[in-house]
């Protein structure tokens, strides 16, 4: 139970009425209410709940000056009972306070988010939308409040949940370009956090990529640009005749909850998995033998994103097409057990309640 009564307060009239859900633009819509809790004191005070509204800061907010800002990405599917299920929200709350004691926040109370995560939903649960592809995008966030310009930690905080309804993410073809130049992390940094700086740090080199005709950057470690780590913003995979690689998490490379889950449905279904570090040429020889088949990335908002060829150091591939793709088949299966279509033998759905 919480030592602080969750405070809700509902909006007057719904906006809903006037969303075409056929027609979304991903994570510009938002639903009725939002959740909240700021942190002054030493502590979390009361948590709420109240109308999506904007928020009133001050220009020397801390956020603004020194970027202690972290966030998360989830997933609320409904069923055709019209029951609502998240998928994994525990590996989102330990990441994001994972994320937030790297960059010296406060660790938010499992039992604050969690209730207000399925109280937001099941006053919002009209906003998720059922069939093939639609979903409710969640997305926690703590941001530093302190009105200082002071180089140093901020001692207030405001954590916030808010939803974007979502349809079927297909960004069309992608095809990356493998970088040699800039990194999206470094050995002792922030890149294991999602952090919002790793992000603003990587729009630059994705512009000058998609200049070149590529919709993403292939990172590569920030010492040699020698191993392959992350594509854009997701984890990558690389199958290689039939064995998935992929790089293993550390300092630099996002504990991604959809690679882990990919990871273990694999080695269930008896598909050779190596997690170890990939080479550049390891990956670009076998591209050139035609023994790379597939390339993916894996993350919250696609789920699989294939990725149709590859450029390094002015030298193109692309890949083949084949028929017993494995991103197309673990995709549907992933998909299939959030939209409570199929067994979770794994227990990864969490029934909102």
């Amino acid at each position: 139970m919480l030592t602080k009564a969750l405070q809700i307060e509902k909006i007057a009239k719904s906006k809903i009425s006037n969303v075409d859900f056929s027609d979304l633009k991903f994570g510009q819509v938002f639903t009725d209410h939002m959740f909240e809790c700021d942190f002054e004191n030493g502590e979390w005070q009361t948590p709420k709940i109240r109308p999506y509204q904007a928020l009133t800061l001050d220009p020397s907010a801390k956020v603004f000056h020194y970027g202690q800002a972290v966030f998360e990405g989830m997933k609320a599917y409904k069923d055709e009972n019209n029951d609502v299920w998240l998928f994994r929200p525990d590996q989102n709350q330990e990441r994001i306070n994972k994320s937030a004691e790297r960059l010296d926040m406060p660790a938010f109370p499992k039992e604050y988010f969690f209730e207000g995560l399925t109280e937001l939903l099941k006053l919002d649960s009209e906003w998720v939308q059922k069939g093939e592809g639609n979903a409710l995008y969640i997305r926690p966030f703590v941001i530093a409040t302190e009105n200082c310009v002071s180089a140093s930690s901020s001692n207030k905080y405001k954590f916030m949940i808010i939803c974007s309804p979502v349809q079927a993410y297909y960004a069309g073809e992608v095809r990356v370009e493998i970088a040699d130049k800039y990194s999206r992390s470094a050995n002792g940094g922030v890149g294991y956090a999602k952090a919002a700086g790793n992000y603003a740090a990587s729009f630059y080199p994705a512009k000058l990529a998609a200049q070149q005709g590529y919709q993403q950057v292939l990172w590569t470690d920030a010492s040699s640009h020698e191993f392959l780590e992350e594509a854009g913003t997701m984890n990558v995979f690389f199958r290689v005749n039939d064995t998935l690689l992929t790089a293993p998490t550390n300092e630099r490379i996002l504990d991604g909850v959809t690679r882990k889950s990919i990871i273990q449905f694999a080695e269930d279904k008896d598909i050779k998995v190596e997690v170890r570090p990939v080479r550049v040429s390891e990956i670009v020889e076998a591209a050139r033998k035609g023994e790379l088949l597939e390339m993916f990335g894996a993350g919250t908002a696609a789920v699989i994103s294939p990725i149709l060829g590859f450029a390094h150091k002015g030298e193109k591939f692309e890949l083949p097409k084949v028929e017993n793709s494995y991103a197309s088949f673990i995709k549907k299966s992933l998909t299939d057990i959030q939209r409570n279509l199929a067994e979770d033998k794994f227990g990864w759905r969490f029934k909102v309640q």
